[in-house]
């Protein structure tokens, strides 16, 4: 024994080619933790769009976004369903509701359209994915981004199977392929689904991470895994840096991941510049004592 002693399994570090800048956009898509990055990029000056139709938890939801924007499939009357708002998308956030159809239709658009221009300007994609339990609509078997709190009956749930999870990763990417887009970022949230009960969750991120993996072995140049998972259970492996609810993180865990992400992605001039841009957004939230 040599006397050194270790407390903690640090993540190790990617070895990547990859570097963003300043001069990429950067689109961040998936699960709430999808946020956390986007506004910690925001913060450091990036270009980036997060989560434009609020956060999508499973990969065959995120691959129905990225379809319809692509495929220039805008929503019709049709797509909408009755419910306690009025009328529903239910591929989507709870803010996509409400009494007026043609004006929830005018909104899922224009997001729609942005969504799509700034696709074309070929982003780096990072795809966090969430969860392996979809739910469907139970008279139709179509699955649903969210369930926008219409009754449980509506819907059957059920967890998809690694291969169904990796067929919507690698079909998400072969559809962003397809605008030139060459750098997709994986990521699973570390964000616990304690509602699926502690097995079923382990089991829920087990079949993301499999499909995760194989997806970036299929595409070993265009598609990249980034263990934000790894790093917040199995490197800090402490529930203090977990929220009150035991589910989400605090900000001093976001920031440690982001922190390996920066290390990871960013080369030394651009960290320099993330920095900059970070003390001038700390600057404008100062508000001087009268």
């Amino acid at each position: 024994m040599n006397g050194e002693f270790r407390f903690r399994t640090p993540v190790e570090p990617i070895r990547t080619s990859w570097h963003i800048s300043h001069s990429d956009r950067i689109l961040c898509l998936g699960s709430c933790f999808a946020d956390e990055a986007g506004r910690r990029l925001e913060q450091d000056g990036f270009n980036v769009l997060v989560n434009p139709f609020g956060a999508l938890y499973n990969p065959l939801s995120i691959r129905t976004c990225i379809a319809r924007a692509i495929a220039d499939t805008p929503y019709a009357r049709a797509d909408l369903a009755e419910g306690p708002r009025g009328y529903h998308c239910l591929d989507y956030a709870t803010r996509f509701s409400g009494p007026d159809a043609d004006v929830l239709l005018a909104l899922l658009e224009d997001t729609r359209l942005s969504l799509k221009e700034f696709l074309t300007q070929q982003p780096t994609i990072i795809l966090t994915l969430g969860s392996a339990f979809v739910y469907r609509l139970a008279d139709s078997g179509a699955v649903v981004g969210n369930c926008h709190k219409f009754p449980a009956a509506t819907f059957t749930r059920s967890r998809i199977s690694v291969a169904e999870a990796t067929e919507a990763i690698l079909h998400t990417a072969q559809l962003l392929f397809t605008l030139g887009i060459s750098r997709i970022i994986l990521t699973v949230s570390p964000i616990r689904h304690l509602a699926d009960g502690l097995h079923g969750n382990n089991l829920s991120k087990s079949t993301l991470m499999l499909a995760a993996d194989e997806a970036a072995a299929t595409e070993p140049n265009r598609i990249c895994y980034f263990p934000a998972y790894e790093a917040l259970i199995d490197d800090l492996r402490d529930y203090r840096f977990y929220a009150a609810d035991m589910k989400h993180t605090y900000d001093v865990a976001a920031d440690y991941v982001y922190k390996i992400f920066s290390d990871t992605f960013f080369d030394a001039a651009t960290r320099r510049e993330a920095l900059d841009c970070r003390a001038k957004y700390r600057a404008s939230l100062h508000r001087p004592i009268l």
